[in-house]
């Protein structure tokens, strides 16, 4: 099996004073045709991922999938109980008697939507990663305090070192870093 060779640049990380400003560049990026592109705030900024062009979270229907896949396998369990493996006549009762599973079913299927839209979303977040290469960049850990910044990645199509550095330097940013693997 032949290893493809990775490129020695990540990609190019600008650095910006505002959120305003990281917005505004990030919109003109993704305008120009850039498709792999990641920003990094110190808080929330909800303009932003608008103008990284992201979709809706998968992570609803996911959880929707895992609560009904909970409460399925919850009241089959009880039925398979009660009706086929240990029936027991209690009272004269119904062997079925759906009204007592109900609760089971009902906290089953809560803990098959809790779980899921956790792992659901630490998988499609790419999660646990301790490790990104745009950390190799000293002035990142400014990126906790007061500082925004915008990545856009080598892998990208469009993607050219000299071309997208000048592109990020014309949107004010107040320096452009290159980040190596």
């Amino acid at each position: 099996m032949k290893k493809i060779p990775r490129p020695a640049l990540y990609g190019l990380l600008a650095e910006f004073d505002t959120s305003a400003a990281v917005v505004a560049a990030a919109a003109r990026v993704r305008q120009d045709g850039y498709r792999r592109v990641d920003a990094f705030s110190p808080i929330p900024v909800e303009a932003l991922s608008e103008a990284l062009g992201f979709r809706c979270s998968r992570v609803p229907v996911i959880a929707l999938l895992g609560g009904l896949a909970g409460g399925i396998g919850g009241y089959a369990l009880q039925y398979w109980t009660s009706v086929i493996d240990y029936p027991l006549n209690v009272g004269g009762r119904p062997l079925h008697s759906w009204p007592a599973f109900v609760p089971v079913t009902f906290e089953l299927a809560i803990l098959g939507a809790a779980l899921a839209a956790v792992l659901g979303m630490l998988a499609l977040n790419g999660l646990p990663r301790p490790y990104h290469p745009v950390f190799h960049v000293p002035s990142f850990a400014l990126a906790s305090r007061n500082r925004y910044f915008l990545c856009v990645e080598s892998a990208d199509p469009l993607f050219d070192a000299a071309e997208t550095k000048r592109l990020l330097e014309s949107l004010s940013a107040r320096s452009v870093y290159e980040v190596p693997y």
